[in-house]
Formats: C-alpha cells, structure tokens, sequence
C-alpha cells in the first residue's frame, strides 16, 4: 500500500483546540492512506455515541441500605426528621442552668444539688429544678429546664461515672454559657431538608446517615448486567499447564475487574474457541440472563480464524467494526440475537483501553450518570511521542509532579501485547487524532488511572 506523507508547519494551538498546546509551532505530519483512508475509520466520539443510542436504561430497584454502598442513587432523599432529633449532651457532665454557673472559678466554685441521673438512651419526663444539676452523659437528653453542660474535667466528682452512686451535690469551678456543650436538635439537619440527591454515588458516610434517618431501603440505579468472553484456541485458565504455542487469558481477569470496578455485575461465559460453532455456544450462554451488553475480546478482526464477527453477522448485526484508536483499531459493535454487543481486540492493553474508552460509558449511562470522557490533566512531555499513522493514540505514561507541574514519560516499549508496561503506568498520554507527533517540552493531554 503506497502511503504519502504531507508536512505541514502550522499552530496546534489553533488545530488542536483545548487537547494541546505548545510555545512553539510543531511540524505535524498528515498521512494519506490510498487503500484505507483514515476517514474511513470512525471517531472516538461517534463510536461511543452509536453504542450509547441502542443502549436502553433499565428501571430502577429498591435497595435495602446495607447492600446500597457504591449503588446510583435514583431518587431525591428529604430527611423525615431532625438530627439530632433531640437537644442532647455533647460531654459527660452535668446538666445545669447556666445563669447559676456565672461567678464559677477553681478559687470560688458553686455548689449544686444533684438532682437527676440521665444517662445515654435514657428520656427524663420531669423538668431540671432551679439552682440543681443532673448528671448527664454523651448524646443523652438534655432535661427541660437546663440550658448547658458543665464538662465533668471541670468539676470536683470527676470520677464519678455512672456507674457509681449518685452525688448529693457537684461543685463548679467554670462557668458555662447557654448552649454550652449542648447538640441542638436539628443542628446537623433539619426534616424536610433533601440530604441526598439523584444520581450521587453512596459512599459509606451517606449509608450512616441513612440508618441515622431511619430509612431502610433506597431507590438505585439498576446494576449493569455484562456477559464476558475472550475468544483463541491459544487460551488457558490459570488452573491449566503452560504448553508450546498456548497463553494464559490475562484479558478475561483485566476485563472483569475494570468492569466491576465502574459498577457492572459480570457474567463469565468463558473461552471460545476458534470455530464458529464454539462461539454460537458461548454466545447463547448468555441469553437467559438477558444482558445489557456481550463483550469480547478478540475475534472481530481480519484474521483467518477470527470467527467472532462473523457468528455476529450472521445472527444480528454489525454497527461498526473499525475505529480511529490506538491501540485497538478493530472494535466492533453489533448485536447478537437482539442484545448489544461489544468485541475488543485480542491484546491485552488494546483490550484494557476499549474497555476503558466505550464499556464505561455504558456503564454509566445505564446507571443514570454522565457517560463522559475519562477526566484528564495537562503535563509537560519529557520526551517526543509519535503516533504513526494520525490515529487518536493512547499510550502508556507516568505522570510525576515537579514544582507543582505535572510531567509526563512513556513507561517503555508501547506494543499492545505488553501488559507489564500498563502496570508500571499510572496514566494514559493521549496523542489527538491527526497528530503525528507531539515534541519533548510541548503539553499532552492525560488520563490518571485511578488508585495510582
């Protein structure tokens, strides 16, 4: 295939519009590819549009709290009630009318009675007598009447606990103002008040206020339901002894953790073999659970035994099989027997990037959230990065901090089969499609991967 090459000295910050920018003007290399142009390809962007259009949102469940930490919240949550819902005690101590504390010092304490014996969980009916204390623990109520809490370091019965008898009278040596040490009802929030808000990830501090509130099941987002499958005769499961010719399937584990990760719950229909009939049985694996998308990985490109795409064809459709990525040209996406289908290619980093690149955003439009692209910084390139042939390219970088300034290197070797390259990385360098290159000391646009 005869390939031109064109080159153009122009301003990216013009061409490349908010993706990248640099001091000086780069020398960007624009390929023509006679057999195959690249307009040929589809875009990022209208890839993951076609695969968002024909996903359809499922209704959403109710949820008991305690298995909702990491679910989509699905509707508005307005407080029933006051929290605290009552005033209470924020220190052990006793229970006072402040205006009887005024003139309190080490040197001229006030002498009260003790009146009453609250302790936590304990509701007193009767109302605190003028000039007398109850003793009143943490999160107790605080007795009509009383105003403030004297903090028990600041008495002389400091080891008087609730465990011993109660004292006739306690001696004061601070004062203390109204409200002092006092947890008003309705501080933290106010009933009626909407405390949670559709759509909001629940995180462990959002289930304790829950059960604070006394709600007992939620609204969500239903869980995203993904039947996996890699597909070679080359495959084995870890269990199974390495032989000539044959690899591990790194791809089935990879897939399934970044799908859980974002929130799926993945079925595993296991290996196909490379043979058409073997491919119609893994498939139709899946059609009991009914799916809201069947992804692959490997046998939907042009190779002899890449039976995939073709069993595909034959019983649904194909969308689209190419895309203008780096690496992982050929992703297709169809539908077999009326449930959406997504095939990644067969190496394990080409593999990892589509998933990242167009199964997460289906995640998260069916959880009800912004399928958006993953969030990226700017950084400083330590070295030149080049993308042959002007495809949209991702490759393998670490980003460090140096004055405040994120800087950015490629792990090494970029070929897609090099899994060990993705875990020495913890970002994704992103060369825009169009760009042939990007020079040292010029800014690229990067995806951090989370938890590094």
């Amino acid at each position: 295939m005869q390939k031109h090459k064109i080159h153009i000295k122009m301003n990216t910050n013009r061409l490349l519009s908010n993706k990248i920018s640099v001091i000086e003007p780069l020398n960007i290399i624009v390929s023509e590819y006679p057999g195959e142009a690249m307009t040929d390809l589809l875009s990022i962007q209208e890839a993951q549009e076609k695969i968002i259009s024909v996903i359809a949102k499922r209704e959403p469940e109710f949820c008991d709290v305690q298995e909702a930490y990491g679910r989509v919240l699905a509707e508005n949550i307005q407080s029933p009630l006051n929290l605290p819902p009552f005033h209470n005690s924020s220190m052990d101590g006793f229970a006072v009318q402040s205006k009887y504390t005024l003139t309190a010092s080490p040197s001229n304490p006030v002498r009260l009675a003790v009146k009453m014996d609250i302790p936590a969980g304990f509701y007193q009916a009767e109302t605190l007598p003028d000039g007398t204390a109850a003793r009143i623990l943490t999160g107790a109520p605080l007795p009509a009447g009383a105003d403030a809490v004297v903090q028990i370091e600041n008495t002389d019965l400091q080891g008087a606990s609730q465990t011993t008898a109660l004292p006739d009278f306690v001696s004061i040596f601070a004062p203390v103002k109204p409200g002092e040490n006092v947890r008003l009802a309705g501080e933290d929030v106010k009933s009626g008040q909407q405390v949670l808000q559709t759509g909001r990830i629940l995180q462990p501090q959002d289930i304790g206020l829950l059960v604070s509130l006394g709600i007992q099941r939620v609204l969500v987002a239903r869980q995203p339901v993904i039947a996996l499958f890699s597909s070679g005769d080359e495959l084995l499961t870890p269990d199974q002894p390495l032989t000539p010719g044959k690899i591990y399937d790194a791809n089935g584990y990879v897939l399934t953790g970044l799908l859980e990760k974002a929130g799926a719950r993945v079925i595993q229909l296991g290996i196909a073999r490379d043979n058409p009939q073997s491919v119609v049985e893994t498939l139709d694996k899946a059609l009991p659970d009914k799916p809201d998308l069947i992804i692959s990985s490997a046998g939907v490109s042009v190779g002899v035994f890449d039976f995939v795409r073709q069993v595909i064809e034959e019983n649904g459709t194909i969308n689209f099989w190419r895309v203008n990525i780096r690496p992982g040209k050929p992703v297709a996406f169809g539908n077999y027997k009326d449930i959406p289908f997504l095939g990644l290619p067969g190496n394990p980093v080409s593999a990892y990037i589509g998933c990242l690149i167009f199964a997460y955003p289906v995640i998260r439009h069916l959880l009800g959230l912004v399928p958006s692209m993953l969030k990226t910084v700017k950084a400083i390139l330590s070295q030149p990065v080049v993308s042959p042939d002007g495809r949209e390219s991702f490759y393998r970088g670490v980003l460090t901090i140096e004055n405040g300034i994120y800087k950015a290197a490629l792990t090494g070797h970029q070929g897609s089969g090099n899994l060990f390259s993705l875990v020495q990385a913890n970002a994704l360098l992103i060369v825009p499609a169009g760009v042939m290159s990007i020079p040292a000391g010029a800014e690229i646009s990067a995806v951090p991967l989370e938890d590094e």
